[in-house]
This record gives C-alpha cells, structure tokens and sequence, in this order.
C-alpha cells in the first residue's frame, strides 16, 4: 500500500513547486513509511509513499517506462501482474524489476485507457503520459482503494490519495457542502463521489478520468459494473464452485515479500477466509484477534477455536472499548467527518496486526455480497406486506400507525414497530433508507438550522440511495439493495473505513471476497441462494459446513458494535457537552443549537435516546477542529447558506 498525489497543470506548462509537491506528499507519510519519491516536469508533478510489499528493492516510485516517456505513481497491488509481465514481454515491452507496479506503465503504452480491465486486483493510479500531454486517474472496481482530486480555478488538476493531500494545498477551497453534509448525517459517511468539501471529488470506484493539457475536463468515465441477473444453478454446484472461487481469490492474495496473516473474528467470512489460507499455506497462517472486557460485543472466544481447528499461530489481545483518546487520533485520518462507532476496534486491530505481519487478509464484503445483514431480511419481509396491500390504502393505514405509536427507543428491537410502520408506508427505497439511516429525516429536521434547509435547495439523502437502486442492472428488490449497498456502504463507509485504519499503522488488508470475477460470479446466484427464509448467507453456510463447526456457521452475525449511547451518559458526557454546546460547531451556522442542547440534557436524563445523533455531532465536531479548522482553514467557519455540490468535472478554490 502506498500514497500518491499530484499536480496537472492542464492549461500549460507551469512549473510545479517542490515545496508544495513535498508538502502534499508528506501529509501522506503514514501511507508508505518505506520509502519517498518525486517527479517534476513543467506542468506536472508527482508525489509517491510507498509501503514495500513486492520487490522491496525494485519497486521504487515514480516508474518509468524504458524511454522515461511515460510515469506512473500507485497504491495498491495487481495480483495478475505476472501474467501480464509475459503477455506484454511477448510484444516487446522490456520490465527492469520485479514490480506490479511496472505493469501499469507498459499496459498504459499497449492498451491505454482500456488497460484498467485487464488489471486483477484492488488499485488507484495515476499516469502521467508525455507524449500525449495526458494525465490518466483510474480507481478499482470496487473502491478497495481512495483517489481524491479536484480541479482549481487556474486550470490546476490536484489528486491524492487522501483528502488532506489535496488540502496541503493553499488554492483548496475549504467551502463545506451542504449536501454533504446531509448524506453524513443521513449514512454516517459521505457518499462517493461527494466529498465534504464542494469542490473537491472523490473518483467514483470502476472509473477513470483522462486529462489532456489544453481541453476541457471531462466526467470520470465508468469501465466496469455488477450486473445482477441470475442463472439456473444447482445447491451442491453451487457451494463447490464458490469454495473454488473463494480459494482461488485467496490464493492470488498471498502473493508478498514481506510477513501476512489474517484477521480472524471468529465470524463466518473472515474463518472462512483463514480456512482457505490455511490449505494454501506450507506454514502455520499468523491470525489476529481483538477481544473486549464486556461479552455483548466479544467474539475472541470463537476467533480462538476456529485457530485452534485450522491450527494457526494466533494472538488474541484484549483491548480497552472506551479508549476515548482514539477519538481525536481517528478524525485526523478520516479527513471528513465519520460516524460509524466501529471505526475505533478496527484501529485496534490493525495496530496489533501490524506488530506481526505488514499484510492481512480480510472477509470483508461476504455480507454485501451474499445478504448477511439483519437488514435485507426485514426489507423482504416489509415488502412482502407492501404487495398485499395497494398504495392508496397502504400509505395512510401505516403512516397513520406510524405517527401514532410511541417512540421506544428503550424497548426490545421487537417492539419498536413505529420504524415498521413508517417503512411500510414508503416506497421500497424509501423503506430501505430508513434502514440504512443514522438519523431519519424526521431526525434531521429538528437538528438543522433553517439556513442549512434552504441550502439544500430541497435536496434529500435518500437520493443517493434511490439513484442506485433504480440504476441497479437487477430485476429484484434484494439485488438492488445488494448493488446500492455496493456502491454506497460498502465503498464509502466498510472499506473507507478500514483503508484509514490501516494505512493508519502501515499495514496493508487484503479481500478476498471482493476479487472482481468472484464479485462477478455470486451476482449471477439466484437470489434464493442468498437469503433463503431467515437465513442469510445461504450458499456461503452450505459451503462452509464441512470445514467450520456447526456453531460457528450458524451464529448470528455479531460484529464491532460499541455502547456509545450510555458513553455519552457517562464517560463521554462532558467532553460531549462542551465540544456541542458552541464554538466551532455552533460557527458554522449550520445547525439548531437551542436544539442540540435541548437534546443533549433529554439524553443525559434518560428522557429520549438520541444516541446516533449526538454521536454523529461529535464526530462532526472532531472532524470541524481536528482537520478543518486545525488545518488553519479556521476562516471558512462561517454560516452556509447556498453552497450546493457541484459536478465532478467543476473547480473549487480561489486560484494560484
């Protein structure tokens, strides 16, 4: 794993300062401890951090082609790459190292922009091409890797692999977006291809985005998409065809020069994983595990034996919950405010993972891919109830229930029906919103202030989900959800989530469940295959069976899930409270405030539980004094009233 930025000048050739370039590509030093790297050329500048996986000597950034004509800064890993090595040899291209990172440059020259489908692996890259004056972004099919950039004003093309590249940069508009701002509150993240800031744009995954030095910036162009239609398949073809898939996704992924291991939660997806590393391994796989004080969120125990069965050389380390002083640490690498309360053990992990091995394989993505999460039983469930009923009754019988039972926020998730109802009176992306939200719409109205409402110009988080779900290359409801949560959830909050944590330590995740052709694959399973009754993860379960206990597949998923509701009753409270009550929260006029302190006393008394909401505030806070105004942006606290997103291919910043 590494980090890259860069400067484009797409109007000239204007020098590039060292100074800046060192600047932006220092603020990335976390990235790539190893090693540093610089290219400078009027009109262009490169920036590279690498963290040494393969070829630790040769593999030096920038790379050159054999005449220096062609550059390439990159973070991540190829996994193809040695087949691609031989193919492109065979037609004349001559390879110096032992590099993945080489086979970019040469496919550049063999296939230009269509050089990203031949690429087996998770990746962000930029060329810079001197004989065609081009400069080519690309970012993986699934998003497993960051590129951010925007454009300036004076004609300045800036990327990074990271916001807080981009933002070592004076000409950076710190303008906060609105809609963003929305999306956070509504999902707990920004959403591609928004970022907090209006004008700066995060390469949307499966895209590219070509420049070329005296015409007009284009939109990021897709090259790759998901397509969900099923085909007729047998149970027992099914699950073994899936095993070999899966096995041979992880076989590709422990290609390294340095230590690799695995995170072993005991879940399903992640035992699966190691089960499979350890037929591929000659040698005992080194597994990590995390376990905590309080047992409604420890699943060390279940870590432990599925090592013990698969006999991997394992440590399981118990690790504070309430470690508050991660909060302020965490924020600074985020870059945008983010609010997902799990974000804190997966930095534990990684930190521990790393005092053993530099790479670790993940089982991320096995609950997008396969419906394992609670919510896409109950979304089948709802709809099924909605196809009984026609609109015109359905929508005033359940949203009239819906206003009239109590909110319990108290109660056993059983009785909480007033969130049934209201989903039951919406449309299925409404419904499934619902699901996915922090904090409903009903939630946000009171917490905005009304000049943040009239700079959304009637904009609605929900858009972002529903332009998914009705674009989805799928003819059912679960499929759609399965893409939405693909292009959303997955890439913007879960792989966000741990590229940051990681990267955080040095350490570099692998996922196996996300190798494109096995993405590809399990797209085509019929959807009974996936969700079967109650049982999500159906296939995966009936593959799985002969090589984990009975116990362990059937659990019901468990995951990070911290007690951040009565945190913010008792440890929490005060530093909560004086962070809300005013400053930079409060200057920012986007908010309520008499609202905010109405909410915080309701919480502390017990009266209400808004939990998420003063969760997802202080993290807005964290993010408001630990990047944005801590970056000495504090001149762009200032009321918002009308800054909207704007599309990718507009500028931001006030020029050079």
């Amino acid at each position: 794993m590494c980090g890259l930025v860069g400067l484009f000048d797409t109007r000239g050739e204007r020098p590039v300062s060292s100074a800046l370039l060192g600047e932006m590509t220092t603020r990335l030093a976390h990235r790539g401890p190893d090693d540093s790297g610089y290219f400078r050329a009027p009109g262009i500048g490169l920036g590279h951090r690498r963290l040494s996986i393969i070829d630790l000597a040769g593999g030096h950034q920038p790379l050159f082609n054999e005449d220096g004509t062609v550059c390439v800064v990159f973070n991540g890993e190829i996994f193809n790459f040695a087949e691609l090595v031989e193919e492109l040899a065979n037609v004349g291209h001559e390879f110096r190292s032992r590099s993945d990172t080489e086979v970019i440059v040469h496919a550049w020259e063999e296939w230009g922009a269509q050089c990203v489908t031949r690429f087996r692996g998770m990746f962000a890259f930029a060329v810079w091409d001197a004989r065609t004056r081009t400069t080519f972004l690309a970012r993986d099919r699934l998003g497993v890797k960051p590129l951010y950039y925007t454009l300036l004003e004076n004609g300045w093309l800036l990327f990074a692999s990271e916001l807080k590249g981009l933002l070592g940069h004076p000409d950076v508009s710190r303008q906060l977006d609105v809609r963003a701002v929305e999306d956070y509150f509504a999902y707990g993240y920004v959403p591609d291809p928004k970022t907090i800031y209006a004008g700066c744009h995060k390469l949307p995954p499966g895209h590219t985005l070509t420049v070329r030095r005296g015409e007009a910036a284009k939109e990021p162009r897709r090259y790759w998409d998901v397509s969900f239609q099923p085909l007729v398949t047998q149970t027992g073809a099914a699950a073994a065809e899936l095993i070999e898939r899966l096995r041979d996704a992880v076989r590709v992924r422990l290609i390294s020069d340095v230590p690799l291991g695995a995170f072993l939660s005991g879940g399903i997806d992640s035992s699966t994983v190691v089960s499979l590393m350890t037929e591929l391994s000659s040698a005992p796989v080194r597994t990590c595990a995390i376990g905590f004080a309080n047992a409604d969120f420890d699943e060390s125990a279940h870590a432990a034996e599925v090592a013990r069965q698969y006999g991997t050389d394992h440590r399981s380390y118990r690790v504070a919950a309430d470690d508050f002083a991660l909060l302020d640490r965490i924020a600074t690498h985020f870059d945008e405010p983010f609010a997902d309360n799990s974000a804190m053990p997966t930095w534990q992990v990684c930190a521990l993972a790393r005092r053993r091995v530099t790479v670790a394989l993940s089982g991320d993505g096995g609950d997008e891919l396969f419906a394992g999460y609670r919510r896409y039983r109950l979304s089948m469930a709802e709809e099924r109830i909605r196809r009984l009923l026609p609109a015109p009754l359905r929508r005033p019988l359940f949203g009239g229930l819906g206003r009239l039972y109590p909110k319990l926020d108290w109660a056993p998730q059983a009785l909480r029906g007033r969130t049934t109802f209201q989903a039951l009176a919406d449309d299925p992306v409404g419904g499934y919103f619902r699901a996915v939200s922090i904090l409903t719409d009903d939630q946000r109205r009171p917490l905005f202030s009304d000049a943040m409402r009239r700079g959304l110009q009637g904009y609605r988080a929900v858009e972002v989900l529903g332009n998914h779900m009705r674009a989805a290359p799928a003819e059912d409801l679960l499929s759609r959800i399965q893409y939405a949560d693909l292009k959303t959830w997955l890439a913007g909050g879960i792989l966000t989530k741990v590229d940051r944590m990681s990267m955080a330590h040095g350490l570099e995740v692998r996922t196996p469940f996300l190798d494109h052709p096995f993405v590809e694959w399990s797209a085509t399973l019929p959807r009974s295959f996936k969700l079967r009754g109650q049982t999500g993860k159906f296939i995966l379960k009936q593959a799985i069976r002969s090589k984990l206990p009975e116990h362990i597949v059937d659990r019901p998923k468990q995951g990070f899930s911290l007690p951040v509701t009565r945190w913010l009753r008792g440890p929490l409270h005060d530093r909560m409270r004086a962070m809300l009550s005013g400053g930079p929260l409060a200057d920012t006029g986007l908010f309520d405030m008499n609202f905010v302190r109405r909410a915080i006393e309701e919480h502390r008394s017990g009266r209400a539980d808004h939990g998420a909401c003063l969760w997802s505030l202080l993290n807005f806070s964290l993010f408001l004094e630990r990047v944005h105004g801590g970056a000495g942006a504090r001149a762009a606290l200032r009321p918002l009233t009308a800054s909207v997103s704007t599309p990718a291919s507009s500028t931001c910043g006030a020029g050079a």
